[in-house]
Formats: C-alpha cells, structure tokens, sequence
C-alpha cells in the first residue's frame, strides 16, 4: 500500500476509463489542476462535491523557535492551503472496502 498517485497515474486512468487518447487524458488533467489553482490563487473556495474542501487561509506573522539552537525566529505572514475531507469521503476510507471504489 506504499503507492503514491500521481498526474501520470491519474492520466492513464483518464485513459482507461474515459476513452481518451493519451495526450488529452494528461490535457484534461492538467487543465483541472490548472483551473483548481486559478480558485486558490484568487483566494476562492474550491469544493468538490463528495471528495472535500481547498481552502486558502491567512496565517499571521509570529515569532517561531529554531529546534536546534533553541533560538528565536520570525516566521512571515503567508497564505496557506488547507484541506477538509468531506463526510463521504472519510466514510470510504475509513471502510476500507475496495467494493466501494468504483472502477476496481
């Protein structure tokens, strides 16, 4: 169970499944992503129905600690990503039943 899905991976099930040809299964994922970051760069929400939540948070500026010395470090204002697994979502992994993905 050590596998990580990647663009490729999600590429080639695009071809699988949809009927795709190769280059525009990797065109039609790019392109999700590519809108996907467009919501989160404009500071929007994106919501995918019954897979989860994106959402760009704010954090502020604070003073954080370097574990090594023990000395005291300023750690800037930055904009941050966070994600919220839906309720559908959490339930299917936590079942842990293969007969509930479809496709498999």
């Amino acid at each position: 169970m050590d596998k990580t899905t990647t663009r490729s991976t999600l590429s080639e099930a695009v071809f699988k499944n949809v009927g795709l040809s190769r280059n525009e299964s990797a065109t039609l994922v790019e392109s999700v992503f590519n809108e996907i970051l467009k919501s989160l760069i404009c500071g929007d929400d994106v919501k995918i129905s019954s897979f989860g939540t994106f959402v760009v948070r704010q954090k502020k500026e604070r003073i954080g600690r370097n574990p090594k010395t023990g000395e005291e470090v300023p750690i800037t204002a930055r904009s941050v990503v966070t994600f919220r697994a839906s309720n559908v979502l959490k339930s299917r992994v936590n079942s842990k039943l293969k007969s509930s993905i479809p496709n498999e």
